[in-house]
Parts: structure tokens; sequence; C-alpha cells
């Protein structure tokens, strides 16, 4: 079974995956890469300041031969002003 490191990347830089993982097929990479952008953008999205702003980041998937699929994700916090009702009495 082939073995997959799952790089993650953001504004920060990259963080090397060492250990990898053996996945059966592509389907699995996608599932777990999916998973690890997933918990990265939850973590961001809680740690992000409150003035908002843009982030992307994303897992670079990678084999013993060299890069296989990455996967990335962006948003964008924006504080809205709440609005005055005035016709609500």
């Amino acid at each position: 079974m082939p073995r997959y490191y799952f790089d993650l990347r953001d504004e920060k830089g990259v963080a090397l995956d060492e250990e990898g993982l053996d996945l059966a097929s592509t389907r699995a990479v996608q599932a777990e890469a999916a998973k690890s952008v997933a918990d990265m953008a939850r973590d961001a999205v809680l740690s992000a300041a409150s003035t908002g702003g843009r982030q992307t980041m994303a897992i670079d998937v990678r084999d013993e031969a060299g890069p296989v699929m990455q996967v990335t994700f962006s948003f964008v916090i924006e504080n809205l002003k709440t609005r005055s009702h005035a016709g609500d009495h």
C-alpha cells in the first residue's frame, strides 16, 4: 500500500508531514486531505482576529515520487455592523 504525506500550508509557512499514512486509493487520499483541511479551517476561524480578514490554507499531498494532490480552502471573516430597525417598535 502506498504511503502518502499530508503537508499543511498557510500564510505562516509549511509544516511537513514526516510520518505519512498508508492509504489504498486516491479516494481515501482525498478524504484524508479534506478532513485535514477542515480541521485546519476550524482552528483558523476560532483563532482568527475578530477584526476579520482573509485566510487561505492548503494540504499538499505527496508520495515518495512527488506531488499527488492539493486541497485548498479560503475564507473571509467580515464583521457586519448591527443595523438599526427603525420600523421595529
